[in-house]
């Protein structure tokens, strides 16, 4: 139910925001045991803020937001709940405060129903590398739902919360939406602050919405964005897309060639060019547009995140909080077993590939050369700009994918964000709608690219195409029966 139907039920006091609270809570306790999306479900602490939010809204004050269901991936801090990036490093951690976004929504009276599961440390394109558990596609639950907002997108997808926040590095938003079958929007790089988000890639990491559509993704966006004194990345705009949605009519948007290639599946480039075709006859102009440099985006991407996260994750020693092991023999011992037996497999690998190519001798060979490398690709994008209003692509070459067949290979795996990375090196507006299903029935993402700070363009046009598409949605026995 999209947040502005709930938002009229609640001021005209058809429900209570105690019992929809207490309806989502219902539904987290009946589908939780088979999709695992919660790592932390706050049972009392909803409900309090469910009460406060019911006070504000019988004094006719309410925003928009107010006593509106939300959860939370598991890197945002919260002063009241545990923030563990899905890591043995910080288990059991509550931090001494809330994200800025978190105080934002906090700030509107909004109800946060708990904490996400997610890829360690935001690495990771299937949820599986969380030290707690791995999250279950609703669609399947053989398969996996994404990540590293693989939770966000499946709590989401199976109706157990209203929205939710994630966070994008390369594709965490956009890619488990496509999996799940939910609209996912990546923001631009500095329309909202990443303070008190745990960072992973401080040059890349955005933090956005996942919801059913594109307008319920246009409110948190604008009751997210804007100016932070805590976050020095952030621009001093607001966003409010009634005042900036002028429709799809007479727009011009470009299909990515480079990223309709032979490794995207069939099921998938036939759904993307359907859609492409809805666009033209919704009065748009469609038309391929070549960036070669998207090809290189990968190993690009992976030099320059990795490269960070092995000076962000460096504070993570044992020293002043986060996990310690009891016996060790001196003070570098103690450094080298927290981290050792702290970080799993996947957050290790990123972080001595990074502190490789961050090496003197080495330094001028890879992340140098990528950082010149992601200036061409910003380059081109903005050639493409001067033409398209926006660009067209598939999210991922593939649907969502059987656990038993994750990749072995971490190259191999990598390659899976091939359509995601390279907007987010450029720092663009990036969005994914559904668009199709394949021949087992799971969904295929759509992804819309615009211009930096032009987040309007991108959200008004999936809004447009989503009023058109009929969704499926996930079919849980026992949960998909309970309505709101």
């Amino acid at each position: 139910m999209k947040i502005s139907i709930l938002r009229k039920k609640l001021d005209d006091k058809e429900i209570s925001a105690v019992e929809l609270t207490r309806l989502y809570l219902d539904r987290i306790s009946a589908a939780d045991k088979l999709t695992d999306a919660y790592l932390y479900v706050n049972y009392d602490g909803a409900i309090k803020a469910a009460q406060s939010a019911q006070t504000i809204i019988d004094a006719k004050q309410s925003r928009p937001f107010t006593g509106i269901p939300i959860a939370l991936k598991d890197n945002l801090c919260t002063f009241d709940m545990p923030t563990t990036c899905s890591s043995k490093m910080l288990d059991g951690f509550v931090p001494p405060y809330d994200a800025t976004v978190v105080a934002k929504l906090r700030g509107q009276g909004a109800v946060f129903l708990g904490k996400l599961n997610m890829d360690e440390f935001a690495m990771g394109a299937s949820t599986k590398t969380s030290y707690y558990k791995k999250t279950k596609n609703p669609y399947d639950l053989t398969r996996v739902p994404g990540g590293s907002s693989g939770g966000s997108a499946a709590a989401v997808s199976v109706g157990l919360c209203a929205a939710a926040l994630g966070s994008d590095t390369g594709g965490s938003i956009r890619q488990p939406a496509s999996f799940c079958g939910i609209t996912g929007h990546r923001p631009t790089y500095g329309f909202v602050s990443r303070s008190g988000c745990i960072a992973f890639a401080s040059s890349l990491d955005q933090i956005g919405p996942l919801a059913d559509t594109a307008d319920d993704c246009a409110a948190l966006l604008t009751a997210t964005a804007g100016r932070d004194i805590y976050d020095q990345t952030t621009a001093d705009k607001t966003f409010d897309l009634k005042k900036s949605d002028k429709g799809i009519k007479g727009k011009r948007f470009g299909l990515i060639k480079e990223l309709m290639g032979k490794e995207v599946d069939k099921d998938v480039s036939a759904a993307v060019k359907k859609a492409a075709e809805w666009f033209i006859n919704a009065g748009a102009v469609v038309e391929e547009v070549s960036l070669p440099m998207l090809t290189h985006a990968v190993p690009i991407y992976y030099l320059i995140s990795s490269a960070e996260a092995a000076s962000n994750l460096a504070k993570f020693d044992g020293v002043r909080y986060g996990f310690r092991p009891e016996k060790t023999l001196n003070f570098f011992d103690m450094i080298s077993k927290s981290r050792d037996e702290g970080f799993g497999w996947e957050v290790k690998r990123r972080i001595m590939l990074g502190s490789y190519a961050l090496c003197s001798g080495y330094y001028d060979d890879y992340y140098k050369r990528a950082i010149k490398l992601c200036g061409i690709i910003k380059s081109q994008y903005a050639e493409a700009f001067k033409k398209y209003d926006a660009l067209l692509s598939p999210v991922a070459p593939t649907t969502a994918y059987p656990f038993d067949k994750l990749p072995d290979d971490p190259a191999q795996m990598y390659l899976a964000d091939i359509c995601t990375v390279s907007a987010a090196l450029a720092g663009l507006p990036s969005l994914s709608t559904p668009c199709g299903y394949d021949k087992d029935g799971m969904p295929i993402g759509l992804m819309i690219t615009g211009k930096r700070f032009d987040d309007a363009a991108v959200l008004s046009a999936a809004g447009a195409y989503e009023k058109e598409f009929v969704r499926k949605p996930p079919q849980l026995k026992g949960v998909s029966e309970m309505k709101l």
